[in-house]
């Protein structure tokens, strides 16, 4: 039975926690007296205590983040309750900033903040030693990335054939956006290229072929970065799969060539934007230049086979609608394969929260803690933009509808404004933003398209079915098959297997 048990709730099944890896490599001596039990968001508090406490441990360290910090709470307190002899040693981003204010960090025996890869073993070594720390909450040294034990040998072959495998080559970032925890963690500090290309090397022997960098700026540093690119095309192989968050105004010539030669479907590139009003970007200490960025995402459209996944904040402080719409509309012109639209979230620790009296910020006081209205933004129309980002992630992100969904505003002025009537339709039409089946929400496309747009049903029908048919399906939804031609059989896809299912659907549209 382990002294030690590392756990925490992914989000889902298929994520792997990063974190706990990083902590159970840097046990040193202890590693062999400790282990991870990890779980999802799906499970029971008090399921989850059984399964912790039926290893008889004596320290468990739980990692908590914005996602499960309501549900770790829970499990926190019934650990308590039945078993308050056992240490709770709590971390993560959620619990690094405002501790005193927090019911978790309360009934947790220590709460360690900060990047806790060397300090937790620390604090285990002292409390099996019988020598437990004085202070409740401890706060980490920021680690030398030089002195740390890489995690890559602690996903086991499990994690290999069916889980997200998160690497990274940096920590921090050298901006000093007010919404992101990021802004927090300068410098910029990266690990030793050869150490960190060594055990990329071992996971690529394992049969890892998908791989999501968690760094905030992997393009930051041109050498790191290019060196990385070269190491994954010298050995790329059909079906590897390459995740990268961008900054969208630094892309010289050197990475160009290197990314222009990967082939397509290898490379995506999460690109944050958030905003594209100047005035707004000021104000939260945002630095880019929109034509540097418009330049780069036209030579990745337009040159390489990179698969783009763009993200826009709403409630900014002093972002209206009109300055989104602005903005949105923009994004759509340079072409991108996602959007994603997210909510403004009030993070921990961030400094977003010296706008909250001038502009009116108010947020939700449960995880995630998004903006629920501010001085430009009604609770209204904070609503409506909510459903609005549902609604494109289900038709658009998803790349079930990627040749039909464009038809709601291929002949309209903003794209926003004719999707959010889209969105509005919808809701009226199902009081849903999930659960609907894809059968459904394509005869919900046609009804649109066709009864409230004018669009010729066949041409309509084909379209949509066509999309359908993309994702291996050959049932008629009911209300296309009065339109469908006779010659229905699924197009051939040209995608290399592996490639994830999103990015494939987006690729085969461009290859068709």
């Amino acid at each position: 039975m382990p002294d030690i048990v590392l756990s925490t709730l992914n989000a889902k099944y298929i994520h792997a926690a990063f974190g706990l890896r990083y902590l159970l490599a840097n046990l040193g001596d202890l590693r062999d007296r400790a282990c991870i039990v990890e779980f999802d968001l799906n499970q029971r508090p008090a399921d989850v205590a059984e399964v912790l406490l039926a290893r008889n441990p004596r320290i468990i360290g739980i990692g908590v983040y914005i996602w499960n910090a309501h549900l770790s709470t829970e499990v926190v307190q019934v650990l308590k309750r039945v078993a308050p002899e056992v240490i709770l040693i709590v971390g993560g981003p959620e619990v690094s900033y405002e501790t005193e204010q927090q019911t978790i960090c309360q009934a947790a025996d220590y709460v360690i903040t900060g990047e806790a890869d060397l300090k937790f073993a620390e604090v285990c070594g002292q409390i099996l030693c019988g020598e437990p720390p004085a202070r409740k909450v401890i706060p980490a040294d920021l680690p030398s990335l030089e002195k740390l034990a890489l995690p890559y040998d602690f996903y086991n072959d499990k994690d290999v054939s069916s889980r997200i495998i998160y690497v990274e080559a940096s920590r921090g970032c050298p901006f000093t956006c007010e919404f992101c925890l990021s802004s927090l963690d300068i410098p910029v500090r990266a690990f030793p290229i050869d150490d960190f290309l060594a055990a990329l090397e071992k996971l690529l022997r394992r049969g890892v072929k998908h791989f999501k960098f968690v760094d905030r700026t992997f393009n930051l540093n041109l050498h790191t970065s290019k060196a990385i690119l070269e190491f994954f095309l010298a050995r790329h192989e059909p079906g590897m799969f390459f995740h990268f968050e961008m900054i969208p105004d630094r892309l010289p010539e050197e990475l160009r060539e290197v990314i222009a030669r990967f082939p397509a479907g290898a490379l995506q590139f999460e690109v944050g934007i958030q905003t594209f009003n100047p005035e707004v970007s000021t104000r939260i200490k945002r630095r880019q230049n929109y034509q540097k960025l418009a330049d780069n995402f036209r030579f990745l459209r337009g040159h390489t086979g990179v698969h783009l996944h763009a993200d826009l904040i709403v409630g900014l402080p002093g972002e209206d609608i009109p300055s989104f719409v602005r903005g949105f509309d923009e994004l759509v012109s340079l072409g991108p394969q996602e959007i994603q639209v997210g909510i403004l979230k009030r993070l921990r620790g961030t400094p977003i929260v010296r706008h909250d009296a001038e502009w009116e910020m108010i947020y939700s006081p449960f995880p995630p803690y998004e903006i629920l209205r501010n001085k430009a933004l009604s609770f209204d129309e904070l609503q409506k933009m909510r459903r609005f980002s549902r609604h494109w992630d289900l038709l658009v992100n998803s790349g079930n509808f990627v040749e039909s969904a464009p038809l709601i505003w291929r002949h309209a002025k903003s794209p926003f404004r004719a999707f959010l009537c889209f969105s509005e339709w919808f809701f009226a039409q199902t009081g849903r933003n999930h659960g609907i089946a894809l059968g459904a929400l394509a005869e919900l496309l046609f009804a649109f398209l066709t009864a409230e747009l004018g669009l010729e049903p066949k041409v309509t029908a084909n379209t949509i079915y066509r999309d359908y048919q993309r994702g291996g399906r050959s049932d008629k939804p009911a209300a296309l098959r009065p339109y469908l031609a006779e010659d229905t059989s699924p197009r051939e896809q040209k995608v290399a297997m592996g490639t994830p299912k999103r990015q494939a659907r987006h690729l085969a549209i461009a290859q068709a």
